[in-house]
């Protein structure tokens, strides 16, 4: 006879994750909008990772932006995504290859952002 494992749990499409730490580097002048800070640790919630695209590069992004941009959020983002002229870079490789916003984080992923708007 058939019997279930003691801690049987059903299945999720996700992992269960209380929280996700993400490390996040910025170049070209945009540490200046987050306090000159070069590089920070973010970790997201659960309430953010449950949250539609909590999990994507879109919803990193959208964190940032209300977490962690201390002046003129308008440098660093428009819309739901970053500025035209800044370079988005998800562990050394350019997001373009990975599905730009829509990229899923993953633990200890580290994102980098790099401004390619310079005065002269």
């Amino acid at each position: 006879r058939f019997r279930h494992p003691p801690f049987f749990y059903p299945f999720t499409p996700f992992p269960l994750i209380r929280s996700m730490k993400v490390a996040v580097d910025f170049g070209g002048g945009l540490e200046l909008l987050f306090g000159d800070e070069k590089k920070i640790t973010v970790e997201l919630t659960e309430a953010e990772l449950a949250a539609p695209g909590g999990r994507t590069l879109k919803g990193l992004i959208k964190v940032l932006k209300d977490r962690f941009v201390q002046e003129r959020p308008e440098l660093f983002v428009a819309g739901d995504s970053v500025r035209p002229g800044i370079l988005v870079l998800v562990n050394d490789s350019d997001w373009e290859l990975l599905g730009q916003l829509e990229y899923e984080l993953e633990e200890d992923d580290k994102v980098t952002f790099i401004s390619t708007l310079h005065g002269g």
